[in-house]
């Protein structure tokens, strides 16, 4: 894709905590400059927290933009894979912040896909009480949903995400460019949060995605749709976050088809699914508990399963015990007096969050996609 040194920014507005998400061709090498706009002086210590797939094409790159700026850097690889999101990978973070002095004046930045920025920005939200923390992400789904909004942490054995804090970073800069290099079963899985934006708020979007015969790489989205759905989808979150940064009601929508999703994760050892393929299916079941209790017809339903199914997703589950899905459930970190809510959708564009599903509906609902 093209170099285009001109940014576009999504601001998310959070008063004191308010930020930039920055997006352009080429944007990794600017970071030094965007992070000194910032008010970090030269010579301030930065810790970069990374993996090794994405550091080999970037991690280079990104480190000579701060070198140039007169950031004292460290480069941090953690191993790969979503089994190592835990409290031993944070326990090496934190070493890393103490080994390289990282004061409260320091900054740690997260170079890779959603898990590398949730234990980066759970490391930052928890040495010294909390530093900066910036994102940079480099996978099409924490480029449209996990580097925003400041939800950090890593999973319990019991669950995912049950450790964790809401630690807004200072800047969020997403660089397009870093997808040529992305697996494209990763690109199909954060086609999947992009989906999930349409049907909650962005019917415009969703449109825009039924447009193209084909999403499976990103040469089939093409430059001109992935630069709406980075653009669209951060700004649908910035609004979201904005109005409730954490998750009191209004931001729950957020969650569409991760409570069934995290579901299989857990049932799965996080060893089946990708986080968006859970969260595709999470989606596929609560369509189904809405055609259950009558909250959208069938036609809208039929919409988004053929549009996942464009996008290259699972469409069926393995059959689960539903003691199983039943005990998972209810230990939803989401649950509120024994109630699970689920959020569910009345019209591509729109849902409604309900406390009053009964579990037995929605052991039915996921059943209802599997074989």
């Amino acid at each position: 894709m093209n170099v285009d040194k001109a940014l576009s920014k999504v601001l998310v507005e959070l008063g004191e905590n308010s930020y930039a998400i920055q997006i352009g061709c080429g944007a990794i090498e600017l970071l030094g400059q965007e992070i000194s706009k910032l008010g970090f002086k030269s010579g301030a210590r930065v810790l970069v927290v990374s993996q090794q797939a994405v550091a080999q094409h970037y991690g280079q790159q990104l480190l000579n933009g701060l070198n140039r700026e007169g950031f004292l850097t460290e480069l941090l690889l953690l191993p790969s894979g979503e089994d190592q999101k835990n409290p031993a990978s944070i326990s090496k973070i934190h070493n890393a912040a103490y080994t390289h002095q990282l004061e409260r004046s320091s900054l740690i930045i997260a170079l890779g896909g959603g898990v590398i920025g949730d234990m980066a920005g759970f490391a930052a939200a928890t040495w010294l009480r909390g530093i900066a923390v910036v994102q940079v992400p480099t996978t099409l789904l924490a480029m449209v949903d996990a580097s925003i909004g400041g939800k950090t942490g890593v999973n319990h054995p019991g669950g995912k995400n049950l450790i964790g804090a809401f630690h807004q970073p200072k800047l969020v800069l997403i660089d397009p460019n870093t997808l040529s290099t992305l697996p494209q079963r990763e690109v199909r899985a954060g086609l999947a949060e992009v989906i999930k934006y349409g049907v909650i708020g962005e019917p415009v979007l969703f449109d825009a995605l039924e447009q193209h015969a084909k999403l499976g790489s990103i040469d089939e989205i093409g430059e001109s749709l992935l630069l709406q759905i980075l653009k669209r989808s951060a700004a649908a979150k910035a609004r979201v976050v904005a109005a409730d940064e954490r998750e009191g009601n209004l931001r729950a929508i957020l969650n569409y088809g991760h409570t069934l999703g995290h579901v299989l994760e857990t049932l799965t050892s996080y060893e089946k699914y990708l986080h968006g393929e859970a969260v595709a299916l999470g989606m596929l079941a609560a369509g189904e508990l809405s055609l259950q209790l009558g909250l959208w017809p069938a036609a809208d339903q039929q919409r988004q399963r053929q549009i996942i199914e464009r996008c290259g997703l699972p469409l069926t589950t393995p059959r689960f015990e539903a003691e199983e899905v039943r005990n998972c459930l209810l230990r939803d970190k989401k649950v509120i007096a024994g109630r699970v809510r689920f959020v569910l959708p009345t019209g591509i564009g729109a849902v409604v969050i309900r406390d009053d599903v009964t579990l037995d509906a929605a052991i039915e609902a996921l059943a209802s996609i599997s074989h």
